[in-house]
């Protein structure tokens, strides 16, 4: 199916699907709202998708160098709603993360902490052995980076293929009612929805969740990340690499060879506010000697590659989840700091814990949008999202400065957790998102 096709399946105000009753329907079809239409139709809810622009020009975009990384449950997630197949070819593993402190010119401090994927062995494998465990070979990578381009071309396809999500775009909910027995939805297009329950997938700054005056506690960090692909030498194995420099960390993330079979490499650079303004201004000569000063030599000449993009950093998240027939996910409930790049995958598993409560409760006869149901989805969510807004804030402030005992304190307790390791697979583990009570999307199994 062409992407033309979504415009042919978008509803317009004389279809006559005015009166059709959803189930769900999501406000906003980026990379959370196209999941989580997705998923819920997967399961057997009828879904609108509801965004103002043209589901093809989601994917028309060429090579922009925005990637998003995708832990190792995600992947989980992915798979067991089809979409998996579409995105392995193109996805790059991460097969180990090197973590290191560094000064201003860049030089990582010999103290390190190295993450090796083999270590997060299975829990069944762990138990098994009564003495040292040796990882299996065959251990899963705790993680891949893929191209936003390709991971929403991956979603579209599929929710173009997907009977119970109706793709109303480009059309814009101007008003929303949400009533104690339903939502009604007016559209610029003239159209009227009605459903059980609407989500909004908007972003960190939505109108829904200020219209339902939920508050959220925010700040800037006073930091901009820069964001390109680099092209090197040397192929990278596979390795994740996250220094942390005075101004902020510095993550290189392991990509797919080019199409030329150049080794590329995604950056997320994060710089003090004023530092990077003044580093966006650069040259492309000059910018080349700062980013290759901070990248180092470790796989030989590299360059930056494509365009750069900026955004500034801060921290949002909401006091409450969910209101009256009205449930927040992804970045609309949350948005983190990039530090642990776990900032997506907070969202995902938001998706599989909403669609696992959304489906239970209509299995059992209840309604899907009640306090009750929107409450367990809340209590579910909200430890997990809680516990990385703290880590990630404060991973930020420890290791975003250039004060010598501090960093002193930072490398030994880096070089500490290396030595440890039980220590070293508990955080593998988390970072593939294996910790905690896992929704069975997230563990690979059909809710």
């Amino acid at each position: 199916m062409t992407p033309s096709v979504a415009e042919d399946r978008a509803s317009s105000p004389g279809d006559g699907g005015a009166r059709k009753r959803f189930d769900l329907a999501v406000v906003g079809a980026g990379l959370n709202g196209s999941l989580l239409a997705l998923a819920a139709g997967e399961a057997g809810l009828e879904t609108a998708l509801i965004d103002r622009v043209p589901l093809r020009s989601l994917t028309e975009a060429g090579f922009d160098g925005r990637t998003t990384a995708i832990a190792y449950t995600s992947q989980r997630l992915f798979k067991a709603i089809g979409v998996w197949d579409g995105l392995a070819g193109k996805a790059e593993p991460i097969l180990d993360i090197r973590i290191s402190d560094a000064g201003h010119d860049g030089r990582a401090s010999p103290l390190f902490l190295h993450f090796d994927h083999r270590e997060a062995a299975d829990d069944e494998h762990h138990a098994a052995h009564d003495g040292p465990h040796d990882a299996p070979h065959d251990a899963p990578p705790m993680g891949w980076i893929v191209e936003n381009r390709f991971l929403r071309a991956a979603l579209l396809q599929r929710l173009q293929a997907c009977s119970r999500v109706e793709l109303v775009a480009p059309d814009e909910a101007l008003d929303t009612e949400r009533r104690p027995d339903k939502v009604n939805i007016r559209l610029a297009s003239g159209r009227a929805l009605a459903a059980r329950l609407v989500a909004s997938a908007e972003g960190r700054f939505g109108t829904m969740r200020e219209d339902a005056g939920i508050g959220a506690r925010s700040w800037s960090y006073n930091q901009i990340a820069i964001v390109l692909v680099a092209r090197h030498e040397r192929p990278h194995r596979g390795v994740a690499q996250e220094k942390f420099l005075p101004g902020g960390p510095f993550a290189i993330l392991p990509m797919t060879d080019g199409e030329a079979g150049e080794h590329r490499s995604s950056i997320v650079w994060t710089e003090k506010a004023d530092i990077a303004r003044r580093i966006l201004e650069l040259d492309a000569a000059r910018f080349q000697v700062e980013f290759a000063r901070r990248f180092g030599d470790h796989l030989g000449h590299v360059e930056p590659t494509g365009p750069r993009w900026s955004y500034p950093l801060g921290m949002v998240h909401a006091e409450r989840y969910v209101d009256e027939r009205m449930v927040l996910v992804g970045d609309a409930a949350h948005g983190i700091h990039p530090i642990a790049g776990q900032g997506y995958n907070l969202g995902v598993r938001d998706i599989a814990a909403l669609v696992e409560t959304l489906v239970d409760a209509k299995r059992l006869g209840l309604d899907i949008g009640s306090a009750d149901t929107l409450e367990r989805y809340a209590r579910w969510r909200r430890t997990d999202n809680f516990t990385m807004v703290a880590a990630t804030d404060l991973l930020n402030r420890l290791f975003s400065n250039d004060i010598k005992p501090l960093r002193l304190a930072r490398d030994i307790g880096l070089a500490a957790v290396n030595r440890v390791p039980p220590l070293r697979r508990f955080f593998v583990r988390h970072a593939m998102g294996m910790v905690g009570d896992l929704p069975k999307l997230i563990r690979g199994e059909r809710p």
